[in-house]
């Protein structure tokens, strides 16, 4: 198509574009930086209800039985004259994880910035299939509005922790939680599933067919290598999921027994017969494993991307990076048993998975290693972006580093089902890609609200926000050392744990203080979304190419022609160039030589 007759099909298109109402544009709408944005506001959402609950948790460890104003105003029967019930806080437990896991980190991630990202990065108009889109972003919704209504269930809501084992959540007649509220959480997950594998096979379908001329893969940012890579792991596993919860589903309500089997209840057996947890828990983790790299990659993809744009240099081993996206791909699909060495599974099995474990260490370690170099004598500017990528990098080596330990089988029995565990994965995945994400949006905001983020208080967020999360989750691998075990509402009834009290209420100051500062980001997100200064086109001087499209949203990103790449996206401080960054789709100047990256 000529150049001419594309700039007025786009004429006509946004002589169309006019036309749209309030609900085309903002809420059913088709275009993914729209969606990108009514992913991220939804996920900023539930992040509030599921920080809330875990800073009621944290309360109710660090003073247990002592009446607070809080739980009697947010918890109502569950917390009679203010003494929160031991039944509630498994619930908080077990939806506190379930939304910042999957309604946070892998929507506010993958939703948020391969929406955003992907099409701008590659140089497409939008999505492969803009309708698939807007349907994976409702499907979303509707998960979230349900497991958010489960909160509110007579019985209480789902109690099995976030891994749901059964017996409890195979059984409605186990627990409160066990009943009305389990169900819609099965619900919920299996409306996100779909959700997931829509946007997922979106994403993936999109990387591949609408590059734009000059695009190979090895041009393509290392932020759309991760989404994409993250696609196809979302692709493989979740339908894992979905198998067990359909097999949940039929073991509760139709008389199945796939998880089931010896079970006693007031000293009668119940008819149920040869079937096994275990079964469930291997079920459970080949997506629970994969999950946490569907989180972190992004992030980490993110941090490549800031990291490179914000040290005016190129990013460090640009292949090698690539190559242990694919290869940390590859093993997360095959370590899931380290969840489950003391499961009854068997010990053969637990030195396979060791090994294995022991393996995604390496092209983790590589990441870290080029992250470090690509800071090494870099010209830094340290905006609230950089730092969160750089705190990335400090949490994802700390949080990685302990993840040796519970790796191997051997030292894994001692502390597993402690803090120890719980200090680990919150700091890898909660902690690490909370960082990645804050990290995109004071990055791309610009790019999504042509608007700045307010620098000081993003500082001000960063400093407290770095400080309580170490403040947090560093002394948690202490008393996880001294044995105190995880999901215990109160540790009031064993004098062992007794030393650990203090530790408890320091690690709860931190995170009430690191929980409410997150008003600041908040403040800075919605206000600088109407009244932030306007941003320029480019305002890190980046070379991807969603810094070339306008200002002002357009339908299809860019008006004319799509532009032409003619480099990779890391030509920052070039020699024989007057400028320290140069766009992807500048051309490449006579006897100018492409990077051997």
């Amino acid at each position: 198509m000529s150049a001419t007759a594309d700039t007025h099909g786009h004429d006509d298109h946004d002589v169309h574009h006019h036309k749209e109402t309030f609900v085309t544009k903002y809420i059913f709408s088709q275009d993914h930086k729209m969606i990108a944005k009514q992913y991220l506001i939804t996920g900023t959402l539930m992040g509030v209800v599921g920080v809330l609950m875990s800073m009621m948790m944290r309360m109710q460890i660090a003073w247990p039985e002592e009446p607070n104003v809080l739980f009697e105003a947010l918890l109502g029967k569950w917390a009679p004259e203010g003494v929160m019930d031991a039944d509630i806080y498994l619930a908080l437990v077990t939806i506190h994880g379930t939304i910042m896991v999957f309604f946070v980190l892998t929507a506010g991630l993958s939703g948020t910035f391969s929406n955003l990202l992907i099409p701008l990065q590659i140089g497409a108009r939008d999505m492969a299939s803009g309708f698939l889109n807007m349907v994976s972003y409702w499907l979303f919704f509707v998960s979230s509005v349900i497991m958010v209504i489960s909160l509110f269930v007579e019985a209480g809501p789902a109690a099995a922790g976030w891994t749901i084992y059964p017996p409890l959540s195979a059984l409605p007649m186990a627990q409160g939680g066990s009943g009305m509220g389990m169900t819609l959480w099965l619900v919920s997950m299996g409306i996100f599933i779909a959700s997931s594998l829509l946007g997922s096979l979106n994403y993936i379908v999109t990387v591949i067919n609408l590059r734009t001329k000059g695009m190979s893969m090895t041009r393509l940012p290392l932020t759309i290598w991760t989404f994409f890579v993250t696609a196809i792991i979302g692709v493989i596993s979740f339908p894992v999921l979905l198998s067990a919860v359909l097999l949940l589903i039929m073991d509760r309500s139709f008389g199945t027994s796939f998880f089931l089997s010896d079970i006693f209840i007031q000293g009668e057996v119940l008819h149920y017969q040869g079937g096994s947890p275990v079964l469930f828990e291997h079920l459970f983790w080949f997506l629970g494993h994969p999950e946490v790299y569907i989180v972190l990659l992004p992030a980490l993809g993110i941090t490549s991307e800031v990291i490179a744009t914000n040290s005016r240099k190129p990013i460090f081993g640009y292949r090698a990076m690539i190559a242990s996206i694919l290869a940390i791909a590859f093993l997360s699909t095959i370590v899931w048993g380290h969840h489950m060495f003391i499961s009854g599974m068997n010990p053969f099995l637990g030195s396979v998975f060791t090994f294995t474990t022991l393996l995604i260490a390496i092209p983790s370690a590589v990441k870290a290693f080029n992250y470090i170099t690509t800071l090494w004598k870099g010209n830094l500017q340290l905006n609230p972006a950089m730092l969160f990528s750089i705190g990335l990098v400090s949490t994802f080596i700390t949080g990685g580093l302990t993840g040796i330990i519970l790796g191997d089988s051997a030292l894994d029995i001692n502390v597993h089902d402690t803090y120890f565990v719980v200090a680990h994965f919150h700091l890898v995945m909660g902690i690490s890609a909370l960082y990645g994400m804050f990290a995109g949006i004071y990055h791309w905001f610009p790019r999504m609200f042509g608007r700045m983020l307010n620098k000081n208080l993003g500082y001000l967020h960063f400093w407290v926000t770095a400080i309580c999360a170490y403040g947090v989750f560093f002394p948690m691998h202490f008393i996880g050392m001294a044995g105190l075990p995880r999901r215990y509402y109160t540790n009031s009834n064993f004098p062992l744990f007794d030393d650990t009290t203090n530790a408890n209420v320091i690690i709860t100051m931190f995170a009430l203080v690191g929980g409410i500062f997150q008003l600041v980001f908040l403040y800075n997100f919605f206000s600088s979304m109407f009244y932030g200064k306007k941003s320029v086109q480019n305002p890190w001087k980046s070379n991807t190419l969603e810094w070339t499209s306008p200002v002002k949203h357009i339908h299809g990103n860019w008006p004319g022609e799509l532009p032409t790449v003619y480099r990779w996206p890391y030509d920052y401080s070039k020699p024989g160039h007057d400028e320290d960054f140069v766009p992807q789709n500048v051309p490449m100047k006579e006897g100018e030589e492409e990077l051997q990256h």
